[in-house]
């Protein structure tokens, strides 16, 4: 036992070191985000459990069920599985774009960048953080070190435990991932508090190793309880820093997929709890759409960039599935449906004034290039609809964007939903 703890010891000694003696140039900024992904806890999960540091978060913020999966029974359903839930968080798109269809990962599309490589872009003396129980969620979502993603560079790694059998010794029932959770927790309250990345990543498994063995359960209740204790520590640090350095920070909790209605050992498909997530933020001032809507996980990376203030390119907003839930949102849920030579397009409107359909019968952006978008129609955004005749037959594929004074959302024509 005491040599498990030595090795612990040195394994986290060498790692501080190692961050410490990095030549790290940082940009001047106060303003930071750090978001948490917590795996496998469905909304009426979150509710029943007892979790007194989410809760005051919530009571401080804000608090808003939230839903995954992409549009089910459409070209962009979205499995509900782990890696494919973070990697719509981090690019703010549905799989039928970033290609992350399971936990294996095969073959991620970088054409569409997630909020790391977005903020290096912008600030490439800022830093940015990734704690985490999977290796995979540094290197192959978001990609350290890759021609495809610039060779971007994490300045504060901790990750890769769950390869540590001596430290972690693996048990049937999985309770090392608890040891796991709470050394990864630890490292990012301490990583947070002594050097503040510009933007943190901290990722949670416990919770969701208990779903699968015991599901509807007092033993998974008691998981979500422990994980709200982590992320409380989390939290104390951020608090912490904003106290003593007048730092703002923006602190999200979300996570990837709900579970099954039958006994919530599982998940994966499209009912309506494996799609049902929530999120929870310290920001008092969400928007309409957050408090009277239910907003997405791809929702949340616009809002990250909107609090960092960063300048994302149009080519790029014109990919996001997702809108921001703290600046004004002008209509969300576009939708295309063809009828015969003629295209109905309906959205959910928020505000009141005039946009601009856009439309592309190209699809270069998914390869990394750029498409060109025509303007075929001023719409009136209250009225929520509007039917486009097309001279010639619409066969084949299409992207339209709608584009208003604060919002641009969009949405793919094709032949099969």
């Amino acid at each position: 036992m005491k040599n498990r703890y030595f090795l612990l010891l040195t394994f986290m000694l060498q790692w501080t070191m190692s961050s410490a003696h990095s030549p790290i140039i940082t940009d001047s900024i106060q303003k930071k985000v750090v978001f948490i992904i917590v795996d496998g806890i469905s909304a009426d999960q979150l509710k029943k459990a007892n979790t007194p540091y989410l809760d005051q978060i919530a009571s401080e913020g804000s608090f808003s069920k939230a839903f995954v999966g992409g549009g089910k029974n459409t070209y962009s359903e979205t499995p509900t599985i782990s890696a494919v839930g973070y990697n719509s968080l981090l690019t703010g798109t549905w799989a039928n774009k970033h290609n992350v269809w399971g936990n294996s990962i095969k073959a991620p599309n970088y054409s569409y960048p997630t909020i790391f490589k977005l903020y290096k872009d912008a600030r490439p003396h800022g830093t940015i953080g990734i704690f985490s129980s999977w290796l995979d969620n540094r290197t192959k979502l978001v990609g350290e070190g890759l021609k495809e993603t610039g060779s971007l560079k994490v300045d504060y790694a901790f990750d890769g435990l769950e390869y540590d059998t001596i430290n972690f010794p693996h048990d049937k029932e999985r309770n090392f991932m608890k040891l796991i959770d709470y050394t990864v927790a630890d490292q990012a309250a301490r990583t947070i508090r002594e050097h503040a990345p510009d933007v943190s990543w901290v990722y949670l498994e416990f919770s969701d190793d208990m779903g699968h063995g015991f599901g509807d359960s007092d033993r998974f209740n008691a998981a979500v309880h422990f994980e709200d204790g982590l992320i409380g520590r989390i939290w104390k640090a951020v608090k912490d820093r904003e106290k003593e350095y007048a730092e703002e920070w923006l602190f999200v909790v979300t996570t990837d997929h709900g579970r099954s209605a039958e006994d919530g050992k599982h998940h994966g498909g499209q009912t309506d709890r494996e799609r049902s997530t929530w999120i929870v933020t310290n920001y008092k001032d969400t928007n309409s759409y957050f408090d009277a809507h239910t907003p997405a996980i791809v929702d949340i990376l616009p809002t990250m960039t909107d609090f960092l203030d960063i300048e994302v390119p149009v080519e790029t907003k014109r990919e996001w599935d997702g809108v921001s839930l703290i600046r004004p949102v002008d209509a969300y849920g576009l939708k295309a449906e063809k009828q015969g030579r003629k295209l109905r397009l309906t959205w959910t409107p928020l505000s009141k004034g005039d946009g601009t359909i856009y439309l592309s019968m190209t699809n270069h952006a998914q390869t990394g290039g750029q498409d060109t978008y025509k303007p075929i129609k001023t719409v009136t955004m209250e009225k929520g609809q509007i039917i486009i005749p097309f001279r010639k037959n619409t066969e084949g594929f299409g992207k339209i964007v709608l584009e208003t004074p604060n919002t641009q959302l969009n949405t793919w024509i094709v032949d099969k939903q």
